[in-house]
């Protein structure tokens, strides 16, 4: 099935609206002036670990250290990772700093 130029475009703004919609309803629904119930504010404490978690999980999960690099990238990427949170605290900094890591490692080094 092929769309002509205005359903694309029909599709890309309905695509913005929900994107935004969704990004902005945290705000609306719990505004400055009030304060979130107690279940947000654990699940914003918790969230984050549980996420950093679920990363490392899902990067490891089809690591084979018995052929190829044998996960030599991977935990050069890891440790850096480590590293960096332990010292900056910046969980965007260390994830980002991982991927080029990795990404540097599997494509010029373990080629």
């Amino acid at each position: 099935m092929s769309m002509n130029v205005f359903q694309s475009i029909i599709i890309i703004i309905v695509a913005i609206i929900g994107t935004a919609s969704t990004r902005f309803a945290a705000f609306w629904i719990f505004p400055e002036s009030k304060k979130p119930p107690k279940i947000v504010q654990y699940l914003g404490s918790i969230l984050p670990y549980a996420m950093s978690g679920l990363l490392l999980v899902y990067s490891l999960k089809t690591t084979n250290i018995l052929s190829g690099s044998h996960g030599i990238p991977e935990a050069i990427s890891l440790i850096v990772v480590a590293l960096l949170h332990c010292w900056r605290k910046n969980m965007l900094l260390s994830i980002a700093s991982g991927t080029i890591t990795y990404m540097f490692l599997v494509q010029c080094i373990f080629v």
